[in-house]
């Protein structure tokens, strides 16, 4: 491993496991940008981003998210810290695994006064790995899937915002893509073009592309993603399988009871451990901790008392960003 602050080319000196080569699509150790202000935009980061996965890369505005994909993808070079897509080393392995990746980073860029399709033709002329006898076909079949078929031979720099980001999608579409990196996809999106996103990146997942999209709208993530990877304020702040990370959340557990027994019940949940007892009219709120639901119910009825009702919810999503950043997030267009 480089140390750190070296200036070294990403992925100099350091050995990818085997097994890392097979399971992980996207890899990075101690992966560093400081801008030359001094802001220090990604702090020493390690991804970890399964193949096959829908990895969904969280954080507000601002969080590094962008300045981490274009580590990703070579258009940055990181301060320091190293960096693999699906297996090769970046920036040095860009020319063998980029034709493998396609991607949306920010605002996309084409000719103003050429038409979607007449852009894709230039994008697709540029790849020598593409074969020119079906590029017609595949530009057709890309605009199809954005819903920009009607749009075609309309001058892009008469396209709706929502519009340039279709396209934009489209030319990460035009071959079949091991990984595709879409930061922000839903950008200018209204809701329609947002559920269409939401359904193209689930059917790219079930065809086996690892998908990692990058977003600061919550809810359009939890949707889709495998797993989630938490950043603010530069650093990752936890990753996972999305199941496990809302899991790992400290559960809060309801108890209705009568209402005379209100302040037994109490004393009974007080008395197992739980924290933070709180009555509401007939119903006892606490922190669950480590203690089992039943053993909650059982200790209730042992004590005599009726159990009404007992729910039992983990903290959501967002409530887990809050509680890791104690930041807000945007949780709706």
């Amino acid at each position: 491993m480089r140390p750190a602050g070296s200036t070294e080319p990403a992925g100099a000196d350091v050995e990818l496991d085997a097994s890392d080569v097979t399971a992980l699509a996207v890899r990075t150790e101690g992966l560093t940008k400081r801008f030359r202000s001094g802001q220090l935009a990604v702090d020493g980061i390690g991804l970890r981003v399964p193949r096959g996965s829908v990895y969904g890369f969280l954080g507000p505005n601002g969080s590094g998210k962008t300045t981490t994909i274009r580590m990703l993808l070579g258009l940055v070079r990181p301060t320091s810290g190293v960096a693999w897509l699906l297996g090769e080393p970046m920036p040095d392995g860009a020319g063998h695994v980029l034709p493998r990746v396609g991607a949306l980073v920010e605002g996309p860029a084409f000719h103003p006064y050429l038409g979607g399709r007449a852009n894709l033709a230039r994008l697709d002329a540029s790849d020598a790995t593409a074969d020119p006898r079906t590029a017609r076909r595949r530009s057709d079949e890309a605009l199809e899937r954005v819903g920009l078929t009607a749009a075609a031979s309309k001058p892009y720099r008469q396209y709706s915002l929502g519009m340039k980001q279709r396209l934009g999608l489209a030319a990460a579409l035009l071959r079949p893509r091991e990984l595709l990196v879409l930061d922000e996809p839903t950008n200018g999106l209204d809701p329609q073009g947002t559920r269409e996103v939401r359904l193209l990146i689930r059917e790219l997942a079930d065809a086996g592309t690892t998908v990692l999209v990058s977003s600061h709208l919550l809810t359009e993530i939890e949707q889709v993603c495998t797993h989630l990877g938490i950043m603010g304020r530069g650093k990752l702040l936890v990753q996972g399988e999305r199941q496990v990370l809302t899991e790992r959340g400290v559960a809060r557990v309801t108890v209705t009871t009568a209402g005379e027994q209100v302040g037994a019940a109490a004393e009974v949940l007080t008395g197992l451990g739980l924290a933070e007892v709180l009555a509401d009219g007939v119903t006892l709120h606490a922190l669950l901790g480590a203690t089992a639901p039943e053993e909650v119910s059982a200790a209730i009825v042992n004590a005599g008392l009726d159990l009404v009702g007992l729910q039992v919810r983990r903290p959501s999503l967002e409530e887990l960003f809050v509680e890791l950043t104690g930041e807000g997030f945007d949780v709706a267009r």
